[in-house]
């Protein structure tokens, strides 16, 4: 039995590395992302939606046909007159990457504007998808308008997935970020949190220091991203279980590796998969991922 779910977030006009000097345009975003290696691992039976504002420009409209090309729903997104999207350029050095960010003005920073438009979009789906780049890019009442509605979904028995993705150029001082943080964990029943933005950020010594903090907060269910570590995850009160990391041949390019493990994670998960399964066949999607340049690569690469 299938389902929906939707995304919620930014996407970006993505500039990447090309050679010689020269850049290739795609389009990305954390939770594009995420949503783009869901719908690549899903059956037909489940649907996979983005929730965002565009422009009305041409850039917003190839953005829209790339996401509909790759099968994922674009009916909730509101096109915002005199708007544009956002842009970023990747630097590679040594399969690391660093990003440069143009999104003052971006359409997406105003996608929790129309709270009416919001909640009908949350009420379709049975599960919800927000990262902290989400939150960060938000006006603060904006924000609170985002919260109530993922409350309410959480409330009404939905699934609500945040990945925290702590990013902080995109905020004004360090205690709104953690603050929002937290209040963006309270939200969901799903966090997925990276183990270097947790121990860098909220000062975790380990592992399982950040699964109690975040159970703390009313999370039931933890799983945390530690690299090469593999993930460990904490669901609904029990003993916690790990999954390794897969190694891949050559590092090439890290960009979307938090994102497609979460992609790939939950599409296993929402069909009933056991915790540790899902998270093992999300590292093996990440393991290919990043062997590859750019944040999106070839649904025929990634594992079956």
């Amino acid at each position: 039995m299938g389902g929906k779910l939707l995304s919620i977030g930014e996407c970006m006009v993505e500039l990447s590395q090309a050679g010689e000097g020269l850049l290739r345009k795609g389009f990305a975003g954390d939770t594009l992302n995420t949503a783009w290696y869901a719908r690549a691992c899903l059956p037909d039976d489940w649907s996979v939606d983005y929730f965002t504002a565009v422009g009305d420009d041409p850039l917003s409209s190839e953005m829209l046909e790339m996401m509909q090309g790759a099968g994922i729903g674009t009916g909730h997104i509101r096109r915002i007159a005199g708007k544009t999207p956002g842009l970023y350029l990747i630097t590679l050095k040594n399969g690391e990457r660093t990003f440069s960010y143009w999104r003052d003005t971006a359409a997406a920073k105003k996608l929790a504007d129309d709270a009416d438009h919001l909640r009908t979009a949350v009420e379709t789906a049975d599960i919800v998808y927000f990262s902290g780049i989400t939150l960060g890019i938000l006006a603060p009442e904006a924000v609170e308008t985002l919260l109530s509605e993922l409350r309410r979904a959480k409330a009404a028995g939905k699934t609500v997935a945040f990945d925290p993705n702590i990013r902080p150029r995109l905020w004004p001082n360090k205690d709104y970020m953690l603050k929002t943080i937290e209040d963006g964990a309270r939200a969901a029943t799903l966090v997925l949190p990276s183990f270097d933005d947790e121990t860098t950020h909220f000062g975790d010594k380990t592992v399982a220091e950040t699964i109690a903090r975040y159970h703390a907060l009313g999370v039931e269910n933890v799983v945390v991203k530690n690299g090469a570590e593999g993930a460990t995850l904490s669901f609904g009160g029990t003993a916690a279980t790990h999954a390794p990391a897969v190694k891949t041949a050559q590092v090439v390019d890290t960009t979307s590796a938090g994102d497609s493990f979460n992609g790939g994670f939950l599409s296993r998960l929402v069909r009933g998969a056991p915790p540790a399964e899902a998270a093992a066949y999300g590292a093996s999607v990440a393991s290919v991922v990043i062997g590859h340049h750019g944040a999106l690569i070839n649904p025929e690469l990634l594992p079956q």
